[in-house]
Order: C-alpha cells, then sequence, then structure tokens
C-alpha cells in the first residue's frame, strides 16, 4: 500500500510539472490531480481502518468526541480542526462563509476571534437523527500533518513561546512537567515552568501518568486519529499540511466558496534541522515510546520516521 501510494504521489508530481501553460485548464487539471491524491488518501485511510481496532461505533461514542468537528450548514460542509495544522486560517474561512465577517480577507481577522469560544456550531451539540443525515450528506474534511513535526510545532509554540498563550501553558502545564521529570528543579523553574526541556515534554506524554492526565490529552498535541476519529467519520477531503494550498483551493471549490482565496503560508525554513535538533535529545526507546502515542497518525496519513531515525519503526 505504501508502495503504491509513494508511485501515485510521484506521477502527479510529475503530472504537475508538464501541465499545460493555459491558466484556465491548468487550474482544471490542478484540481482534478488534487482530487486524485484526495481519492487516494481516503483508500489509504480506509485500509488502514480495517487492519486496526475500533474501541467504539459512533453511537458509543461520547458526543464530548465530536466537539472538533465544526459544522457550516450552508456550504453543508463538517470541518475536524486540528491545532498546529492550519486551523486557525480555516476558522477565519468558516466565518467568513457563515458571515461572522464582512470581508473576504481571510487574515483580516484576529486569531483570538477565529478561537473565541461559541463562534462555531459542532457536531456534539447536533441531535443523532440530525448528525446521521450530515455524516451521510455533507463534505467531511481534515487536514493532516506529520505527527513528530506537528507536536514539535506545540512544544515550541506552547513552552518555548514568549507569547501570553505560552505563558499560561507553562504556567497551567509546564511548572507540573518541571515538578514531576526534572530532579532539583530551581524555585525559578518551579514558580514559572518556562523551561521545560523537549525531552521532559516527550516523557511527560509517553509515561502516561494519573495526575497529568487532565493536561496529557490537550487538543494541541492530542493524536489526530483522537480528535477527529477517521474510522468512523468518512472524510471526503483530506488535506495535508504539506499541500495545504491546493488542498484548501479543492475544498473551496468543492463547497462552491471558491470566492475566498485561502491565504498561501510563508513556508518555514529549516523543518528537517529543527526535528533532527529537537529529537536528537531523546534516546531511541523514549522515540519508540513517543511513536507509539501517534502510531495511527503515521500509519492512517502515511507519514514515516525517516527524517528523524533515519528508518521507520514499523
Amino acid at each position: 500500500m505504501h508502495a503504491w501510494y509513494g508511485n501515485l504521489m510521484l506521477l502527479i508530481s510529475l503530472l504537475f510539472f508538464v501541465s499545460g501553460n493555459e491558466d484556465e485548464s491548468a487550474n482544471e487539471h490542478s484540481l482534478e490531480l488534487t482530487q486524485s491524491l484526495n481519492l487516494a488518501r481516503q483508500e489509504l485511510i480506509q485500509d488502514a481502518c480495517r487492519r486496526f481496532p475500533i474501541k467504539w461505533s459512533l453511537d458509543e461514542l461520547p458526543s464530548s468526541q465530536l466537539e472538533h468537528i465544526l459544522v457550516d450548514d450552508t456550504h453543508r460542509l463538517l470541518y475536524c480542526y486540528v491545532p498546529k495544522v492550519a486551523c486557525t486560517n480555516w476558522k477565519r474561512v468558516l466565518m467568513i462563509l457563515e458571515g461572522k465577517w464582512n470581508d473576504t480577507d481571510v487574515l483580516s481577522i484576529p486569531a483570538s476571534l477565529a478561537h473565541s469560544p461559541g463562534m462555531f456550531r459542532n457536531l456534539s451539540t447536533v441531535p443523532k437523527e440530525e448528525r446521521d443525515i450530515m455524516l451521510d450528506s455533507y463534505h467531511k474534511m481534515i487536514i493532516v500533518r506529520n505527527p513528530f513535526e506537528r507536536l514539535l510545532s506545540a512544544y515550541r509554540n506552547k513552552l518555548e513561546g514568549e507569547t501570553q498563550s505560552a505563558k499560561y501553558f507553562q504556567d497551567r502545564v509546564g511548572k507540573r512537567i518541571v515538578r514531576a521529570y526534572r530532579e532539583n528543579p530551581s524555585n525559578e523553574s518551579l514558580e514559572h515552568g518556562h523551561d521545560v526541556t523537549f525531552k521532559e515534554f516527550a516523557l511527560f506524554l509517553t509515561n502516561k501518568s494519573e495526575e497529568l492526565a487532565d493536561v496529557v490529552n490537550n487538543e494541541h498535541w492530542q493524536p489526530i486519529t483522537s480528535l477527529c476519529h477517521p474510522c468512523l467519520i468518512k472524510y471526503t477531503l483530506v488535506g495535508k499540511y504539506e499541500t495545504l494550498l491546493d488542498d484548501s483551493l479543492l475544498a473551496l471549490n468543492t463547497i462552491n466558496a471558491s470566492h475566498i482565496q485561502f491565504p498561501r503560508l510563508a513556508r518555514t525554513s529549516g523543518t528537517a534541522e529543527k526535528l533532527h535538533r529537537y529529537f536528537s535529545q531523546l534516546d531511541l526507546p523514549l522515540i519508540r515510546r513517543l511513536y507509539k502515542v501517534y502510531k495511527y497518525d503515521y500509519r492512517m496519513f502515511n507519514y514515516d520516521l525517516d527524517n528523524i531515525v533515519g528508518y521507520d519503526l514499523g
């Protein structure tokens, strides 16, 4: 399956390269190719789900487990947002689509407003009969990212950062990690939680401490499969962070909202170097334990650990 998927990716890349110069036909051609890749991703998820155990049926799933799936009735879209995977911009898009912002400039919307509680209806509030109709007839979108790349982004943003959000996480989570996993911590570290190391963060995620259970499952580092349940919900739009613009264009075209221009992200440089620098602080047994936390994300979304340890752990 992985070899087949890799060959398809190569073919699609080559087709993109040799596509014609006429803008309109090229755009249509690009959308067709993106849709082909989208269908391949759906098949990969379905194949993985046939091999992995499922703990619940959808009817048995607690409604709180559906809070990440946002509802846009006008455009018949269900979107499972994943922190650290372009969810701010997609929430901004939803605000425009739902008439909650009187401008089509996505980046003009303050991020804090897009994330404000109660801004969107989510699937956990929908009665079962209505929910079943939505799941059968609405477009269902998820955007995914390399699990360890997403994890590192969360760590750098929430535990290394200087923003108010970072200070909140350092106070609420960082202090407790320092107390649990550092020998002879300084009073300053215990007071501020501002200097959690990446190794301490990895230990926090893998040790399954009951004392820290309330913060281990935070949405910023919770596995995507736990947030979005891709074996219970058949996503019809499967985007990736690596091809975000193309996948977002396909999604907007699919829901007849192509008048909205999804913003181009400034690509961060040195991602591979950062991954190597931080993960080299962990020994291989700890990396293996961390991989197990995100194993289903890796398998369902066709990622590997080649850029971390030089081979896939399997």
